[in-house]
Formats: structure tokens, sequence, C-alpha cells
């Protein structure tokens, strides 16, 4: 039963639309996505490219939570700002420590994304006292409390253990996302009550797309500073016009109907539990796409006509791929089908990649943008093809 303190804070369901706070917190995912390109350009390796997923796994775990928490609570209120700006400062944390978080700031790294995790969750237990939400509130207090184990004993452990300890604590609460937070004595979030996966599907909806946004501007930075930190010959500027062209046309694929469709899919399945799970798991692999595009950009602009080392290609042509592969699990959450376009455009540049390895980074990325802009041109002719097609998820 919604009572007291707990009901004046909550948002109200007729609020669909997101408050300057949400916008203003997504900017500190600007740094920590540009700091992880960063990283992963320094470290263009296997084992690289596990630090940096690992990396990424929590920061935007901090963010999926806090979507959900300013779903829940009106971020209008003082107290709901205060946690949302906590929050704000402990991704900035994660940001600053990132590139040494391997290293000698590994404690600094997991200490700031568990006490961001543990102490709002601890608040938010308080806040929700005598309301019926306090039962959700503890069950992903108890999930963040099993990973919050290995996250710290990770950080004092050397670099192996310690990316192998964190790596289990990242799939403890993204598994703990799809069972639902199944947790002893307090059951599973959502079996009961649709306002435990989301109360205003228009606003959750509308933090998708802007967090795709943002995630947009760390190719964008990147390519902006890649281009700007040498002569603006012809070659490079034929790089920079690839590589905006190759951001342009994943904002275009992503929001392509399914896109724009995200809310209505939650309203039209009585639990849309599996919309709400489909689409984290989807934009998680469509920002690590972008993280490795990002990598890619700068490798372009920087050699658009030298000779690509072993790794370069998987990373100008993987990008993309991956992106393409998270589009296609946001598009069977919204439709419930996946169309060919993509699954062919994905295994495309996985294909290209052997092909292409004694061509140029600036071919290279060209035939990348080329299949992006093959999936753009058939999403285009099947809208004018097709009558407009309702959203039906799975389930």
């Amino acid at each position: 039963m919604t009572t007291g303190r707990a009901e004046q804070l909550l948002r109200n369901a007729e609020q669909g639309r997101s408050a300057f706070l949400e916008l203003f917190f997504d900017l500190v995912f600007v740094l920590a996505f540009f700091r992880l390109s960063q990283e992963l350009l320094e470290h263009l390796s296997w084992t690289g490219a596990f630090q940096t997923l690992v990396l990424l796994l929590p920061v935007l775990h901090v963010w999926a939570y806090t979507a959900r928490f300013t779903d829940l609570f009106d971020p209008r209120h003082p107290p709901i700002q205060l946690l949302v700006m906590s929050m704000m400062f402990g991704v900035l944390v994660m940001a600053a420590a990132a590139p040494e978080a391997f290293g000698r700031n590994g404690l600094v790294f997991a200490g700031a994304y568990v006490a961001v995790r543990v102490g709002v969750l601890a608040v938010g237990v308080l806040l929700l006292r005598d309301h019926e939400g306090q039962r959700n509130a503890l069950r992903l207090l108890f999930w963040v409390g099993v990973a919050a184990v290995p996250w710290v004993t990770g950080a004092f452990l050397p670099g192996g253990a310690r990316g192998a300890l964190w790596m289990t604590a990242a799939a403890v609460e993204y598994a703990g996302i799809a069972l639902g937070f199944r947790t002893p004595g307090l059951g599973r979030a959502g079996s009961r009550r649709r306002a435990d996966i989301v109360v205003v599907e228009e606003h959750v909806a509308e933090r998708y797309q802007q967090f795709f946004i943002i995630a947009l501007g760390g190719p964008i930075l990147v390519t902006g500073l890649a281009f700007g930190t040498g002569e603006f010959t012809a070659d490079r500027s034929a790089a920079t016009l690839v590589a905006f062209a190759t951001t342009a046309l994943l904002w275009r694929i992503y929001i392509h109907r399914a896109g724009a469709l995200l809310a209505a899919a939650m309203a039209a399945v009585p639990d849309p539990r599996r919309v709400a799970v489909l689409s984290i798991y989807s934009h998680v692999i469509m920002v690590a796409g972008m993280v490795v595009v990002a990598v890619g950009d700068e490798l372009v602009i920087t050699h658009p006509l030298g000779h690509p080392e072993p790794a370069w290609l998987p990373v100008i042509l993987g990008g993309p791929a991956l992106f393409l592969v998270g589009r296609a699990i946001f598009e069977y959450a919204v439709f419930g089908r996946v169309s060919l376009p993509r699954v062919v455009g994905a295994l495309a540049l996985v294909a290209l990649i052997p092909a292409m390895r004694p061509l140029p980074p600036l071919t290279v990325a060209t035939a990348a943008a080329l299949v992006l802009a093959g999936i753009a041109v058939a999403d285009a002719a099947r809208t004018r093809r097709l009558p407009a097609e309702p959203p039906s998820p799975p389930g």
C-alpha cells in the first residue's frame, strides 16, 4: 500500500517526459565512453577488449538502474535529485579511474561502483518504507550485495584474477535482470505487479533514446578530436567524412521503427518483462559496438592510407557488426522478429575482415559504411512498400 513519504516522492503515471536532471546525468557517460574507447585503443588486443568490456558493463548497469530509479521516483524532488547526483559523481569517479582500473586504481573503480549501487539502494529501501515497492528494492539490494563481494575482492588481486572476478560480478548482476531478481523469501520481481518492471512506458522509451544519442557522442567526440590533431589533408578529410557518415547511419538504423515504438511495445503486453530485459541487453551490445566504432574512427582518421595492423580490421568492421547484433535483438523485443538486412549486414561485415586485410583503413571503413547504408536503404524501401507495422513483442 502506498503511504506517507513514499507517495510524495513517487513519479505520477501521467509524467511521461524525462526531467532535465536525467539529461544532465547522461552527460557523464560521454566522458565514460570516451575514456573506455581510449583505453581500448591503447590496449588493442583480446586482453584489452576483455578488460574494456569488464569496465563497460558496470557503467551501463548504473545507467540502467538510474533509468529504473527515475521511472519510479519523481526527479523533481530534492532528495531524489541528490541521489541521482550522487550516482552521477560515482560514474565520474569510475570514468576517471578506468584507465588504471586493472592497475593501481582498481579499488577506486570498484569502490565507487559498489558505493553508488549499495548506497542508493539502501536509501531507496528507507524511502519506500511501508510501500509495496520496498520488496523490489530489497531484491535489488540482495543481488547487488552478492555481486559486491567479487567486485571488492577483485580489486585486491592482480590483473588476470581481477578480470575473472569482476566479470563474474557483472555476470551475476546481468543474470539477475533476466531472472527477475529472484530472492530467497521475496520471490521474483514483476511476478505480481506490472509496476515492478515499468511505471511509465513513454518515460522509459524516451530514456533509452536519449541514452543512445549520448552513446553516439563517443564516436562524434573521437572523430572531431582525431581530425583536429593533424593536417586537414584530403585523405584525413575523407576518413572524417566516412566516420561521420557511419555515426549518422547508426542513428538512422536505430531510430527506424523499433527505436520509436518501444513505449508502444511495452504497453502492448500484460507483462512487459521480456521486452524490458531484451531492451537492456540489446542496448548494452549496441553501446559496446559504438565504443568499438569510436576506436575504429580514430584509427581510420589517424592512418587513412596506412597498412593496417591485424587488430585494426576486427575493430573497424566489428564495431558496426556488434551494433547490428544488438539492434537485431532490440527489433525482436519490439516486433517479435528480426529483419533479414540486419542479419545479412552483420554477417557481411564479419566476412569482410579477412578479405580486406591488404587494403588501407579508409577503404575498409568505406566498405563498412556502405553496408550500413544498404541496411538504411532497405529500411526505407520496406517503409514505402509495406504499411506501418504495429509492435508485437514476444510473450
